[in-house]
């Protein structure tokens, strides 16, 4: 088994994409199949090495590996040669309509109630007719001449599929200037790269019927296919590559980590919840293809931040010590990660455990009595329960009167992970400074 993640270097890739990979990735993943990542870099006005390399970087930071790499780009001559093959066997046809000309076509067809499909004029043109509108300095484009027959197969998200060839339009596989397009290099690359499944957009449904046929011409197993309902913005908006709407690169900016992409992606368009999970095994584990439905689901960056915090929450030491600060140990990890939402977050804490810190005096005298009945030194856990009940016998303080005033003089903040775990990190010495109002 081998299936394939073929993105356009020509901006950068969104969360609809990245469903698309992760859904291959985790397939051949689970099958014990291989995954290629094919650069689809034909469209040379358009795609951009930098735009390249950022694929490849969001993939690596994702986790999504892949066992091989093709560049289109570089395959030219392949498509060169299976064009040959199809001139030969007289399925590939040269046309010299210009863009006006078919438009005008698709206009007069769709006024008269008739599908804008192709009528094939070009096939009946001579050689003379060939080479006088060649003459005028027009260059064909070459389209695949399908053949009038039932195209069907078993869809692996959308259960049987099937198509009649004459209600579809001779697609072109060669523009004027030469370039191969995209129906002809995906064909021939799955071919010659030994791809048995593919997984992509809903909007290809049309495009796969075409290609079947193509497979069958070029002389290539047809693959097993899959169509994935697209999703849309929380609004219902189209997602764009070129807008940056909702691009990889921008959501690894805000803070979210990889874990929170992956799990939620890995979940979306199913009926299962989202879970935190802490690896891509633990999801390659739990994939079910068949669970995908073909209802159109809704992306809502909102649901990314619970679940963020939920990853961290469960979030092992050891996986997040090489992104947290110099210094910072698994005590303190302990200590604040329940609180935190971005890992980023952890730097404040670190300060507030190890200074200085402003803190926040609302009552000095209250702050003085608090700082007299603070106990000696060794601290645990116990010692915020044993102190603060101290401190409530003496002033008459109780709930929020008498634990705010104290966060507030110990953390600079009025809102923070439990102070029994933090007080023994900020340490006797510390605490005393800041209730007397002293940056510490």
């Amino acid at each position: 088994m081998k299936l394939r993640f073929a993105p356009s270097p020509t901006g950068l890739i969104h969360v609809g994409n990245l469903r698309q990979a992760l859904v291959n990735w985790l397939y051949a993943r689970a099958r014990g199949g291989r995954f290629l990542l094919r650069i689809d870099d034909t469209d040379s006005e358009r795609s951009t090495a930098e735009y390249a390399a950022a694929i490849e970087e969001d993939l690596a930071w994702l986790g999504l590996t892949w066992d091989e790499k093709a560049v289109q780009s570089q395959r030219l001559d392949r498509y060169a040669a299976a064009a040959k093959c199809l001139k030969q066997a007289d399925r590939l046809y040269a046309c010299y309509e210009t863009p006006e000309e078919l438009g005008l076509k698709r206009k007069v067809a769709l006024s008269a109630g008739r599908p804008p499909i192709y009528d094939r004029a070009a096939l009946a043109l001579s050689d003379d007719e060939k080479a006088a509108l060649e003459a005028e300095g027009r260059r064909p484009h070459w389209r695949f001449k399908l053949e009038h027959s039932a195209i069907a197969w078993e869809d692996l998200i959308r259960g049987s599929v099937a198509f009649e060839g004459e209600n579809l339009s001779d697609p072109v596989l060669i523009r004027e200037d030469g370039r191969p397009l995209y129906t002809l290099t995906s064909v021939v690359d799955d071919i010659e790269l030994a791809i048995t499944h593919i997984l992509r957009g809903e909007d290809h449904v049309a495009n796969t019927a075409v290609q079947v046929q193509l497979f069958a011409a070029l002389g290539g197993a047809v693959p097993t296919f899959g169509h994935l309902s697209l999703i849309a913005g929380a609004a219902g908006e189209t997602l764009s590559k070129r807008l940056g709407t909702l691009s990889v690169a921008a959501l690894r900016a805000q803070g979210l980590e990889a874990m929170t992409l992956t799990c939620y992606l890995a979940r979306l368009g199913t009926p299962d919840p989202v879970e935190a999970l802490q690896s891509l095994d633990d999801l390659v584990a739990g994939f079910d293809l068949s669970r995908f439905g073909r209802a159109t689901p809704k992306f809502d960056p909102k649901d990314l931040e619970h679940l963020n915090a939920r990853i961290l929450h469960g979030m092992a030491f050891e996986a997040a010590v090489a992104r947290l600060p110099e210094g910072f140990d698994a005590t303190l990890w302990e200590a604040v990660r329940p609180n935190l939402t971005r890992l980023s977050e952890a730097q404040v804490w670190q300060t507030i455990c190890r200074g200085p810190v402003a803190p926040v005096i609302a009552d000095a005298a209250f702050a003085r009595q608090a700082a007299e009945l603070l106990p000696p030194e060794p601290w645990d856990e116990t010692t915020w329960q044993a102190w603060t009940g101290a401190v409530k016998e003496a002033s008459g303080h109780k709930g929020k009167a008498l634990f705010l005033p104290l966060r507030q003089a110990l953390t600079g903040l009025d809102h923070g992970p439990e102070l029994k775990a933090l007080l023994p990190l900020i340490g006797r010495a510390r605490a005393l400074a800041r209730l007397s109002g002293e940056s510490a």
